[in-house]
């Protein structure tokens, strides 16, 4: 046998070698892949506001398998609103919702019992007033007199209520109009209302219907945006293995929406290119996590305090806020994002 045998031979040994340790490597990565999740696969009706930027954790569980891989089947039913969203919870046609915290609030002094799992995401700049300059609405101070349109009984009215505060405006010192969300930019554009008050991407719908014509005024100084998932008090008490199910799938899409902003923003399809552009502009101003904290109870409770004092229910004193938070979901499974005092 010549030396280059011995050679050929090594190197044919070393390859083989090389080729059973790619494979075991294989073998061992699809085996640390997380196991199918043991049982059933449980169906969960998710009451969403799918054009709201908020929602981007439970779209991105949703739409990248997070849900699935707990055993959730999520079904998403789309709606304009977290006042909506909380409705249809509460009527039954939906298990959990995405909400603002001033829902929260009117159901718990209407004695309802609704309870938020966490907050998801929160933002200073997402609510505001568009006015017409042709109607005379150029500064603040300008809506006194005006004829203003709102989504009563949402984070929309108590930003509008907290601004004309600030400008020193009484409530009676304006017109308010009732209107759904997405009716907003028309009844604007109509001229049936002289200003409009909302949040994203209804803020930049109303713009645009009265191009050239508006004047926009952000309620980031009164009103940061808290937007949550929530569920009645006997659905998630009695569900609490689902509701860890739930959380850890949010966990993994906040954590996407916040790794992954281009990918996220594609989440919302229906986008026109302003507000696309808006977006993009904007998400890094975009708070996208799973928690619960004590400033959460403080919003609840000043909102309460005004709701209690615009009348805008029967009963006149301040409810327990801790009554309408879930705190041992969130305990379970990432303990570090909860720190509600109790």
């Amino acid at each position: 046998m010549n030396g280059a045998a011995p050679v050929r031979w090594a190197l044919w040994l070393a390859a083989i070698a090389l080729l059973l340790a790619l494979a075991a490597a294989a073998i061992w990565r699809f085996n640390a892949r997380p196991a199918a999740p043991p049982g059933p696969v449980e169906v969960l009706r998710l009451a969403v506001n799918a054009a709201y930027v908020g929602s981007c954790p439970v779209l991105a569980a949703h739409t990248h398998g997070y849900f699935a891989r707990e055993g959730i089947d999520a079904r998403l039913q789309p709606y304009s609103s977290g006042k909506a969203s909380l409705e249809a919870v509460l009527q039954g046609r939906a298990d959990l919702g995405t909400v603002s915290d001033i829902p929260v609030v009117l159901a718990s002094l209407k004695n309802q019992s609704v309870v938020i799992i966490a907050s998801i995401f929160e933002a200073e700049r997402d609510h505001g007033i568009v006015g017409r300059l042709d109607r005379g609405v150029s500064t603040p101070a300008s809506l006194k007199g005006k004829r203003i349109g709102v989504t009563l009984g949402t984070s929309g009215h108590f930003t509008l209520d907290a601004f004309l505060n600030r400008q020193k405006l009484l409530p009676s010192e304006v017109t308010l109009r009732n209107y759904a969300p997405e009716q907003l930019a028309g009844a604007l554009a109509r001229g049936e209302v002289d200003a409009a008050a909302g949040w994203e991407p209804f803020l930049t719908g109303m713009t645009q219907a009265i191009a050239g014509k508006a004047a926009i005024f952000y309620g980031e100084d009164v009103y940061a945006g808290l937007f949550n998932v929530a569920g009645t008090g006997d659905f998630v008490r009695s569900h609490p293995a689902t509701v860890r199910k739930v959380l850890r799938a949010l966990l993994a899409g906040a954590r996407f929406c916040r790794d992954e902003p281009d990918a996220a923003r594609a989440l919302f399809t229906t986008v026109s290119a302003s507000e696309a552009a808006r977006l993009q502009a904007a998400w890094h101003g975009y708070q996208f996590g799973i928690v619960l904290d004590q400033g959460l109870l403080l919003a609840l409770e000043d909102e309460a305090r005004w709701a209690i004092k615009n009348r805008l229910v029967e009963r006149g004193d301040m409810p327990n806020f801790l009554d309408a938070v879930y705190l041992d979901g969130l305990e379970a499974v990432a303990p570090s994002a909860e720190t509600v005092i109790h």
